[in-house]
């Protein structure tokens, strides 16, 4: 499955929360995650997309330690599945 169809499928779902899943771009900053998340409660989120085979680059893990230090929950997500899983765990706690 190709990324850009995993991250259409994050946004839906999502949307299906209450939530938003904004497209991230950050311009001068290489290693940003793909998507932010905002849910109804107020949470922020951060989610970086790769298909099934793809790996994080060394600015992304580089990028995602930094965002975690700073305690802002960062999830890799690479199939339909794990953004099902990323999904149930953000329903339990609206």
């Amino acid at each position: 499955m190709r990324e850009s169809q995993i991250e259409n499928y994050l946004k839906r779902e999502i949307e299906k929360l209450g939530g938003q899943c904004f497209k991230f771009v950050s311009p001068g900053n290489k290693g940003v995650p793909d998507r932010i998340i905002i849910l109804p409660n107020g949470q922020i989120i951060f989610a970086e997309l790769k298909n099934e085979t793809g790996k994080l680059s060394p600015i992304q893990v580089k990028t995602i330690e930094t965002l975690k230090q700073l305690k802002c929950r960062v999830f890799c997500l690479n199939s339909k599945p794990s953004v099902d899983k990323l999904v149930v765990e953000l329903r339990d706690e609206l």
